[in-house]
């Protein structure tokens, strides 16, 4: 699951595009971990490079580029604090949005990525996602940084932050997803300006670490460890009876839909995460999260 109330921020207003949506990581069968991940202090960043995917759109392109202003049509708040679950948008029903850049894509359109220590500045970016109350310290977290596939056919530049012990693993699944040419429509980090925007129902960041507790419970969520990641959210919503995240996101509960970046059981995404021992929310039973992958099964 994701931050806060499900929100956006408007692309290009700072330097933050749609918001990670609230979601998921309350129906897991396993308990999170009793302790922080033991691991020695990340290393300096190491890149590594991939053959290029080609860098134009496929010959089959798609729908036009969606015509909605992300992060602006504010729901009313529920007394739970999320917004109202709405219908989907027409402009929304196939989402094709371009990646905005907020880090240089690959200049050779091939995979790259880095580990690394969560640096000051990183820290800084952060914000309120990450505080010395969290079950996690800075010196067990990594930057993470990987090549991924735009929903416009281009080569982009994303960031998140992961428990170190998990991070190589982790850039192993994104780079097998960058090889089969896998949509992502962005992938930064959470910052403060997520956890107070106004809840819009339209996010679709792929992120990781942060710093809460599972939705509905006391316990910290896997996000909480840097152990999980929400892929595509809003095309991959959570459910859970009448409540959808992102609440915008109802007609991507048709399962049925086989457009790029709707998650499947047996897909490949699916198959790489389980290869590196994680399971995901669109298997649990109690309640749907078909954006979340995590260490911990929950």
């Amino acid at each position: 699951m994701g931050i806060g109330p499900a929100a956006a921020v408007r692309r290009g207003a700072a330097p933050l595009a749609a918001a990670l949506l609230l979601a998921g990581c309350s129906g897991g069968t396993t308990s999170p971990p009793t302790s922080s991940p033991t691991v020695a202090s990340p290393a300096p960043a190491t890149p590594s490079t991939l053959s290029p995917a080609p860098t134009t759109a496929p010959s089959d392109p798609g729908p036009a580029y969606s015509d909605w202003e992300l992060g602006v049509h504010v729901l009313p708040r529920t007394p739970d604090g999320y917004g109202e679950i709405r219908p989907t948008p027409k402009p929304l029903r196939v989402r094709r949005f371009p990646t905005t850049d907020l880090l240089p894509p690959p200049a050779d359109g091939a995979f790259h990525a880095s580990v690394g220590p969560v640096t000051d500045a990183i820290r800084q970016r952060m914000g309120e996602t990450w505080s010395p109350a969290c079950p996690v310290g800075l010196a067990d977290l990594a930057y993470v940084t990987v090549s991924f596939r735009g929903f416009d056919g281009a080569a982009h530049t994303g960031e998140l932050v992961l428990a170190a012990a998990e991070a190589d693993d982790v850039v192993s699944v994104f780079r097998a997803l960058f090889a089969a040419g896998y949509p992502i429509e962005e992938m930064r980090l959470p910052t403060t300006a997520d956890l107070d925007a106004l809840p819009t129902g339209d996010g679709n960041d792929t992120a990781a670490l942060v710093c809460r507790a599972a939705r509905g419970q006391t316990s910290w969520s896997a996000h909480a460890y840097g152990l999980a990641i929400d892929v595509n959210p809003f095309l991959n919503p959570y459910r859970k009876g009448e409540v959808v995240l992102p609440e915008r996101a109802s007609a991507y509960l048709d399962r049925t839909r086989t457009q790029p970046g709707v998650i499947h059981a047996g897909d490949l995404i699916v198959r790489e995460f389980a290869r590196i021992g994680w399971t995901w929310g669109g298997s649990w039973r109690s309640l749907k999260d078909y954006q979340h992958f995590s260490a911990t099964g929950r």
